[in-house]
């Protein structure tokens, strides 16, 4: 645990519904609707891992553009709120709809 007494390796989890055109995902393309953001300190410390399901789903999806760089591993809220505002907020739009959020730069 950290001064603050957080856990560094604990995930951290939010509750959002999807823009329209959804969150993309590298294992299932885009999903929208209720969903759940766990984030995650990545394996070797590079960056946060972010992942999203179905709400009261098992099966979690990696977003696309995961892992997210991160100063530290005490930035992992400040991560993970920034995360959640972006994928909350929607893309640009084209003839066919709202495109997907992710993570990419």
């Amino acid at each position: 645990m950290n001064g603050a007494g957080q856990d560094l390796k604990a995930e951290l989890r939010s509750a959002f519904t999807s823009t329209r055109g959804g969150v993309m995902t590298i294992e299932a393309g885009a999903i929208t609707g209720k969903l759940e953001l766990v984030t995650r300190p990545a394996a070797g410390g590079n960056g946060i891992q972010a992942l999203v399901r179905y709400a009261g789903a098992r099966d979690l999806y990696t977003v696309a553009g995961s892992p997210v760089r991160a100063p530290s591993a005490e930035a992992h809220e400040d991560a993970h709120q920034r995360m959640l505002k972006r994928l909350t907020t929607p893309d640009s739009a084209e003839d066919a709809g709202e495109l997907p959020v992710d993570l990419e730069l």
